[in-house]
């Protein structure tokens, strides 16, 4: 992945975060999320290359999305996979709460897991954790080797769960143990990248979420020189075993046959994103631990991009001033509507 491509792809997070923040604080996110989806699809169209989805988000929530198997670019130049989320957390946006990113990952034609929008369970550490975590034991089994590793107690281990009504055993279960527990209510992108930053305090991350958002993510860790573990899940399995999630978790098992994605069984990393030859990039939407959000007064917005290339393992932060009232600023206001 070249270098003057993974800064176009920084544009495109730009993009979909400011059509997205004129939706910030209204109660609507799938409003906000066909802001952003619009204004991804506009800009990525633009930009030459010949794009694939190989995983996007909206299935799974009937949200709007970039569906899987979509072109985009305009056809010339490199080949290249994109695994999507134009939005990890809607509803923070939606509710004008923090954390809330636009986020893209994108790589050579078989650099990323093939699989629908479905349920992911994952286990994300640091460098200095690689090789530790076992998705196919405890949690507190996955606790205590963290612990030990770093040299810390278990009173001293920090990890972040998506706050759901399915984690509550888990959470339960690490706060008995003695851990500090960090639950957010989305966004579980932004916290796994936490995990990789030697300033972050947080230790590791364990949650069941989107797809998407964790084939984004491996391209992040992965980058970063983290490990990750992730295990597809059926609906049934984390929804209720009734009729209708069985019949959308048939669908999901047929759809992960035919692209080759193990379903109910412990992938690694490196079957999450396959080589080196990656870039994550992600804006903040609002302020967050990882991110500053956008800061608007009138037709002046700022924002703050996280850029990370896989080959390099160059880490940038960029800051940009963007003037709305310019004509090819105009995408921003006209895909919010």
């Amino acid at each position: 992945m070249n270098r003057s491509l993974a800064i176009e792809f920084s544009r495109i997070t730009e993009a979909a975060s400011l059509a997205a923040f004129t939706w910030l604080g209204r109660g609507d996110k799938n409003a906000a999320d066909n802001a952003a989806v619009k204004a991804m699809r506009f800009m990525l169209n633009n930009i030459d290359m010949d794009g694939e989805v190989v995983i996007g988000e909206g299935e799974i929530d009937d949200a709007p999305m970039l569906y899987i198997g979509e072109k985009l670019g305009t056809g010339n130049g490199e080949k290249v996979a994109i695994a999507v989320d134009p939005i990890d957390g809607t509803r923070m946006t939606a509710m004008g709460q923090a954390n809330a990113i636009s986020v893209l990952a994108a790589g050579g034609k078989e650099t990323f897991l093939r699989a629908p929008d479905m349920y992911m369970e994952k286990l994300v550490v640091g460098p200095e954790l690689k090789g530790i975590i076992d998705l196919n034991l405890d949690i507190v089994q996955n606790c205590r080797r963290v612990a030990s590793r770093l040299g810390k107690s278990i009173s001293q281990l920090t990890v972040m769960v998506l706050a759901k009504p399915r984690h509550n055993d888990v959470i339960k279960r690490i706060q008995e143990l003695g851990a500090r527990v960090i639950c957010i209510p989305d966004g579980d992108v932004a916290g796994a990248v936490l995990c990789c930053l030697p300033d972050s305090e947080v230790d590791m991350l364990y949650g069941i979420g989107g797809a998407p958002e964790g084939v984004v993510t491996a391209a992040a860790v992965r980058a970063l020189g983290g490990d990750m573990q992730a295990r597809l899940l059926p609906r049934h399995l984390v929804k209720g075993d009734n009729p209708e999630n069985r019949k959308i978790a048939e669908d999901e098992i047929r759809r992960c046959q035919e692209s080759g994605a193990l379903v109910n069984t412990v992938l690694a990393l490196e079957q999450l994103a396959k080589n080196d030859n990656l870039v994550f990039v992600a804006t903040g939407i609002t302020t967050g631990d990882l991110l500053k959000g956008i800061q608007r007064k009138g037709n002046l917005a700022t924002t703050e991009t996280l850029l990370i290339r896989g080959n390099s393992r160059t880490i940038r932060r960029i800051q940009s001033t963007h003037y709305l009232d310019r004509k090819d600023a105009e995408i921003y206001e006209l895909l919010s509507e």
